[in-house]
C-alpha cells in the first residue's frame, strides 16, 4: 500500500513539474539577460494591473502641486522614451507594444514609489523630499519602470502559482489548477498577498530593478552617477536603519551600503549609454 501510495505521489509530482514546464515560457530579460520562466501571459497581468490602479486611484488623492505633478510626467516619458526605443531596437519588439504608461503624483508623505505591469506607475509626494532634483527622481523612476520592463511581478506570480500545483498533487486539483484563468488569478493574488500596490519582490530582484534602472536614466540622458547622491541622501534619510517613513520602501531591498557598491560597479556599463542631457 505504502508503495503504490508512494508510486502515485511519484507521479503526480512528475506530472505536476511536466506541465509546469509545458505551460511556462522562457524569456530573458533585457539588459542583464537573465533567464526566467513565466507562467503568466502579458495579457493577464495587465488586466490584473489595469483593474488595481483603477480601484488605487479611485481612492487616492492626486498631488495638487501641478510643479511637482507635472515634474513626475515629464521624467516618466522621457524614461519610458527611452525604453521603448531600446526595446524596438534590441529584438523586444513585441514587448514594446504592452505598455501603457501612466505617471501619477499623489498625496503621501511616505518616501515610496511603484509600478505596475504595463508601466502604471506611482510616486508618494514624500519621495521627492529626499530625490530634491530631476537626475534624482530618473533614478527612482528608472528603478520602478524596471519591474515593469523585467516582469518582475509576473515571476512572482508564476513563482506562487506553480508552488500551489506542485502543492496540489491530486489529480483533479491539478487539472483545476492549470486550468485557472485570469479572473481566478486575481482570486489567487488576494490570497497569497501579492499586490501589485505593495509587491515585494526579492532581493535579486530589487538588485536587478537597480542595475536596469541606472541604465535606463542614463538612456534618457540623466548622468547615473547621481544614483550615488541619492541613495547617500536615502541613507541619511533613514538614519542607517530601515524603519518609519522608509520603512514600506527600504525593508525588501539591500542595504544602503549594498546598493551603492553595486551602483559603482555597474556605473562604467551605465555610463555607456550616456550621452548628456536630452
Amino acid at each position: 500500500m505504502k508503495t503504490a501510495i508512494r508510486k502515485k505521489g511519484l507521479l503526480a509530482g512528475v506530472l505536476a513539474l511536466v506541465i509546469l514546464a509545458s505551460c511556462a515560457t522562457v524569456t530573458r530579460v533585457p539588459i542583464t539577460g537573465r533567464k526566467q520562466r513565466l507562467s503568466v501571459t502579458n495579457e493577464q497581468m495587465l488586466s490584473l494591473s489595469t483593474t488595481q490602479y483603477k480601484e488605487y486611484l479611485g481612492s487616492a488623492k492626486k498631488s495638487t502641486n501641478a510643479t511637482n505633478a507635472a515634474l513626475v510626467q515629464r521624467v516618466g516619458k522621457k524614461l519610458a522614451d527611452a525604453v521603448i526605443s531600446y526595446l524596438m531596437n534590441n529584438g523586444y519588439a513585441n514587448e514594446a507594444n504592452y505598455y501603457a504608461w501612466e505617471f501619477n503624483l499623489v498625496q503621501n508623505t511616505s518616501v515610496n514609489a511603484f509600478c505596475m505591469p504595463g508601466g502604471k506607475i506611482v510616486v508618494y509626494e514624500g519621495m521627492l523630499a529626499v530625490t530634491q532634483d530631476e537626475p534624482s527622481l530618473a533614478i527612482v523612476l528608472g528603478h520602478e519602470i524596471a519591474h515593469a520592463v523585467a516582469k518582475h511581478s509576473a515571476e512572482q506570480l508564476s513563482k506562487q502559482k506553480n508552488q500551489s500545483i506542485i502543492t496540489s498533487l491530486g489529480s483533479s486539483i491539478l487539472a483545476a489548477k492549470v486550468g485557472e484563468e485570469t479572473a481566478n488569478m486575481a482570486t489567487s493574488l488576494a490570497s497569497t498577498g501579492l499586490t501589485f500596490l505593495n509587491a515585494h519582490y526579492s532581493r535579486d530582484n530589487e538588485s536587478e530593478a537597480d542595475h536596469m534602472g541606472l541604465i535606463f536614466a542614463a538612456m534618457a540622458g540623466y548622468d547615473p552617477n547621481t544614483a550615488i547622491t541619492f541613495w547617500q541622501r536615502m541613507s541619511k534619510a533613514s538614519g542607517g536603519k530601515q524603519a518609519g517613513v522608509l520603512q514600506s520602501y527600504l525593508s525588501s531591498h539591500p542595504s544602503d551600503a549594498k546598493r551603492i557598491s553595486d551602483i559603482q560597479r555597474w556605473l562604467p556599463e551605465a555610463m555607456k549609454y550616456y550621452t548628456g542631457t536630452k
